[in-house]
């Protein structure tokens, strides 16, 4: 979950504060979910809306088109268009993934991910996921994957803080306590 470029955070701090102030960020938010995701499945559409080679006209039109097809709200029509007026509609990815953070912060959720050597259960996951609350202070959404590369034990990472519970990062601590003791 890397940091946002600095404009594509300037741009979703924009619309987050538009869609607060709507009070519909869960709708807009939406609204942005399904044009990244109808712009991944159809590259010709995605080219058209993001490479400003085409007419910021023709381009708009095809926005309103879209709009209208997938019930867009105007806000965030207008948001795009706005976004295809400055040349920053291939900002619309990196758009989205700082708009989830925030409205994720304003609802007092966090999202996380953990990587294990082996499957875990769903109790572990929960027994994690409660353990990253209470530690955080937030409620954690978890991402978990499967990593057979570590040798034991979890790597959990919520926002910058990052949580090794390898057993190489334990055997690293015990090396350097022995080492440090001679």
């Amino acid at each position: 979950m890397p940091a946002a470029k600095p404009v594509a955070a300037r741009y979703a701090k924009a619309l987050f504060a538009l869609a607060e102030e709507a009070g519909k960020i869960r709708e807009i938010g939406e609204d942005l979910d399904r044009l990244t995701e109808l712009a991944a499945h159809h590259p010709e559409f995605a080219d058209v809306l993001m490479r400003p080679l085409h007419p910021a006209a023709e381009r708009r039109a095809v926005l309103r088109g879209v709009a209208a097809e997938l019930e867009l709200s105007e806000t965030f029509a207008n948001f795009v268009q706005f976004l295809i007026e400055q040349r920053r509609s291939q900002e619309l990815g990196p758009i989205r993934e700082e708009y989830r953070r925030l409205a994720e912060a304003a609802a007092g959720r966090v999202r996380g991910e953990v990587v294990s050597a082996a499957p875990l259960s769903e109790q572990q996951v929960n027994a994690l996921r409660d353990a990253l609350s209470e530690r955080t202070g937030r409620s954690v959404d978890l991402e978990v994957s499967v990593n057979p590369a570590l040798l034991g034990g979890v790597v959990a990472r919520v926002g910058d803080l990052v949580f090794d519970g390898t057993l190489r990062s334990r055997l690293d601590g015990l090396r350097a306590d022995l080492i440090g003791r001679h």
